[in-house]
């Protein structure tokens, strides 16, 4: 589960990156707008074009209140957020709630379901247990983990989509919605330049993103697997965006975040279904989609499946999927089915 603080800072905005060449003797390549910050504990970077005017002061603004409108219904960072103050409250009664947690609780409710209870976005106090929260990492006794799973469970969450509410059936049950937060805010900055007339983008916040149409002069947009390997950031593959109409991009991996106790490595991937870190030999996933919200909460959900389980349910959900599994001191890289044939995406090799 992705750990979500939400701050910002200012934006830069950086026009006319791209030095533009001729199409004709007085026409020229339109130009690449970027705008880039940090927020969400993490940094953002969106280039786009469009043919005729692009107001990029409007789109800056976009931006920012995007962040502060998602900020305010889901952070788990802020004390005055909708979320963190129904975690706080104990009431099992019908709460009303804003429309980002009624959509993204659907969401995890569907893969949830999907994923044979595998991905859970009440599992914050397991995570907290294990001292993925504070870093201070121990193994708890059965005991105590049995105590807290008594807690945990997104079957004790109701929604009332229509009446834009919610409740739980356990007073002291928590949500987090960060294994999904970063997808959604992609979707969110997607809409909103498209609602400006930009249909040519690549949107990126922490390493996902959501990339439509192609660059200026008409090459198509190309982005990187990022390599499993905890010290630093490099591409393991590099893939060519052939689907022009929108493609996301979102990746969970448990080689940065984990600890080693005694020999035995726990990683900060939990299983809901047991309330421990899972032991597979699964280190990343990359799964392309459309709506990244989604993906998103696909992502991790492989990362707790491993990659035996996570391959059986990609191919009955069909879902293009990019597995890097660690092996001795290699990786072994698996492409689900789904992924294989789909034409959306072009593999370098």
């Amino acid at each position: 589960m992705r750990q979500l603080s939400f701050t910002y800072r200012s934006i830069t905005l950086l026009g006319a990156a791209l030095v533009a060449t001729l199409l004709t003797a007085c026409e020229r390549t339109p130009e690449l707008y970027k705008a880039q910050g940090e927020a969400q504990g993490t940094s953002y970077h969106i280039t786009y074009w469009r043919d005729g005017d692009v107001d990029e002061q409007a789109i800056a603004a976009d931006v920012i209140t995007t962040f502060k409108q998602i900020d305010k219904a889901i952070s788990t960072y802020r004390d005055d957020s909708w979320l963190a103050e129904f975690n706080h409250n104990h009431s099992t009664d019908w709460q009303q709630a804003p429309p980002e947690v009624i959509e993204l609780l659907g969401i995890a409710a569907t893969v949830h379901q999907q994923s044979n209870g595998c991905y859970d976005p009440t599992i914050a106090p397991l995570f907290s247990l294990w001292g993925f929260h504070d870093h201070n990492f121990h193994v708890p006794n059965a005991d105590v983990i049995a105590t807290i799973l008594a807690h945990v469970g997104l079957e004790h969450v109701q929604v009332d989509a229509e009446h834009q509410r919610i409740r739980k059936d356990l007073p002291e049950l928590s949500i987090d919605l960060s294994s999904l937060g970063e997808g959604y805010t992609i979707r969110r900055l997607s809409e909103q330049l498209e609602a400006r007339g930009v249909t040519d983008y690549l949107v990126e916040l922490g390493g996902d993103m959501k990339v439509r149409g192609h660059k200026p002069g008409g090459e198509k947009w190309r982005v990187g697997i990022e390599s499993p390997v905890p010290d630093r950031i490099e591409a393991q593959k590099i893939v060519t965006i052939e689907d022009e109409s929108g493609v996301s991009l979102n990746t969970s991996g448990s080689y940065r975040r984990y600890f080693d106790d005694n020999g035995n490595i726990y990683s900060h991937i939990i299983d809901a279904r047991t309330g421990r870190p899972t032991t597979h030999t699964l280190v990343s996933a990359s799964v392309f989609g459309v709506d990244p919200a989604v993906s998103d909460a696909w992502a991790t959900a492989m990362l707790c499946l491993g990659e035996q389980e996570g391959l059986k349910v990609a191919r009955a959900q069909q879902l293009p999927i990019y597995f890097i599994e660690k092996q001795d001191d290699d990786f072994k890289i698996t492409l689900s089915p789904a992924l294989e044939t789909s034409t959306r995406i072009g593999f370098e090799h």
